[in-house]
């Protein structure tokens, strides 16, 4: 199933591909609970980098999960990420990704995170399309 993907892009249920230039936006608003302080990555109260690279990567896999066959989804496995600028607690922070390249099961995205103000962050996001059951007891099985 997985290993029988064409290696230029993934066929899809329902006739439909999974191409280049896929593009999704995710929003949040900036609590206590996604803070520097609160995840542990820093000392202030101010958006936590932890917390915009899970809102790039939820982006990114809910970007391509209504394209995949049932029983697949994508993990990822790289963010190189730069977090340019600072966002208060109680501001919306959305992140935006698009599909870049396709390559075999490994999926690119760039993905950028902006607050009212302007942009907050930028990167490179790279994912793979799993098979769920089998990758989750592959993990379950590791001793």
């Amino acid at each position: 199933m997985c290993d029988k993907l064409n290696l230029e892009r993934l066929l899809l249920s329902g006739g439909f591909m999974l191409e280049i230039g896929l593009k999704n936006e995710v929003s949040e608003v900036v609590t206590k609970e996604k803070t520097a302080i609160y995840l542990g990555s820093g000392e202030l109260e101010v958006y936590g980098t932890p917390a915009m690279i899970a809102l790039m990567e939820k982006a990114s896999y809910t970007c391509v999960l209504n394209y995949l066959e049932d029983g697949f989804g994508s993990v990822g496995t790289s963010m190189n990420v730069k977090h340019l600028s600072s966002t208060p607690v109680g501001m919306e922070v959305k992140a935006r990704c698009e599909l870049i390249e396709i390559e075999g099961r490994k999926l690119v995205f760039k993905v950028e995170a902006y607050d009212k103000v302007g942009k907050i962050g930028e990167g490179v996001h790279e994912r793979f399309v799993v098979e769920n059951l089998k990758f989750q007891e592959k993990t379950n099985n590791k001793k």
